[in-house]
C-alpha cells in the first residue's frame, strides 16, 4: 500500500527527499536532527518520540539545504534570511506571515485549481 502524498514522512524518508548523503545503508538523518536545533522554524510533530513532517517543514528544510549547500551560506546567514522571510500584513494589528506558509498555501491551491480542470475536462469529454 502506498503512503499518501499528504502523509506525515518519517526522518529517514525526508532525508531521501533531500538526498542527503548515506553513510553506508544508513540515511544522513543527523544532518536534519541538526537543524532542527539551530533552526527554531523547523517543528516536526513528535509521536512515540519519532520525528514526522509535514509538507511545510519539508519545503523549509529543503530551502535551509539550497542556502547552506548551493548558495554557501553560513548558519548565521541562513538564520536571518528565514528570519526576513516573516514579514507583517497589518502594522496596525501587528500580525505576521511566513512566507513559506503563504508559498505553501497557494501551491496547494494552485494543485486544487488544476485538479478541478482535470476533473471537469474528463466529465465534459463524456
Amino acid at each position: 500500500m502506498k503512503k499518501s502524498l499528504k502523509a506525515y514522512k518519517t526522518i529517514g524518508e525526508v532525508a531521501e527527499i533531500l538526498e542527503l548523503d548515506s553513510i553506508g545503508n544508513k540515511k544522513n538523518t543527523h544532518t536534519i536532527r541538526y537543524w532542527e536545533t539551530e533552526f527554531q522554524q523547523v517543528k516536526p510533530k513528535m509521536i512515540n518520540k519519532r520525528r514526522h513532517y509535514d509538507d511545510k517543514n519539508i519545503e523549509l528544510l529543503k530551502k535551509i539545504k539550497f542556502l547552506l549547500k548551493e548558495k554557501g551560506m553560513t548558519i548565521s546567514g541562513v538564520k536571518k534570511q528565514l528570519n526576513k522571510d516573516f514579514f507583517d500584513i497589518d502594522p496596525s494589528e501587528n500580525k505576521t506571515i511566513n512566507a513559506m506558509d503563504l508559498k505553501y498555501k497557494l501551491n496547494k491551491i494552485n494543485k486544487l485549481i488544476k485538479d478541478l480542470k482535470t476533473s471537469n475536462g474528463k466529465k465534459n469529454s463524456r
